[in-house]
């Protein structure tokens, strides 16, 4: 953006391509900013583990799955698998979803397992960067 007093706030998306991405994707982390948030779009376009392994955060995330289709927001056309705590309890979502991980709950394996249509993954964390911690053993 052009110099103005509050050009500074006005930036280009990040989008580029991910390793393993199945489309290009948008990842920003507030770091450069000084601020905690970050912020990763990732289009589903096909079946796919995203995460294998469990592991936790030092930070509040939020995971949204999202429909692709503007005209009907209701249907995300997809089946995905998302284990929550130590014990692995599996949550299978068919519906658009919002999952709030608090800082230190373990998460994952998340597996698209069924995708009819694109599904809009949006991934929300509080923090400049974004770390992964181990599960325990």
């Amino acid at each position: 953006m052009a110099e103005t007093k509050y050009g500074k706030h006005v930036m280009k998306a990040p989008i580029g391509l991910g390793k393993g991405a199945q489309a290009p994707l948008l990842f920003f982390t507030g770091k450069t900013l000084g601020v905690n948030l970050g912020i990763v779009y990732v289009p589903i376009l096909k079946p796919i583990l995203m995460v294998d392994e469990p592991h936790a955060h030092d930070f509040d995330q939020f995971i949204c799955f999202l429909g692709s289709d503007p005209n009907n927001i209701d249907n995300l056309d997809a089946e995905i698998e998302l284990s929550l705590g130590e014990e692995g309890e599996k949550h299978v979502i068919t519906t658009p979803s919002i999952v709030h991980i608090p800082k230190g709950l373990v998460h994952c394996p998340l597996n698209y397992k069924r995708v009819d249509k694109p599904v809009c993954h949006l991934d929300i964390f509080l923090a400049p960067e974004y770390t992964r911690k181990p599960k325990s053993k």
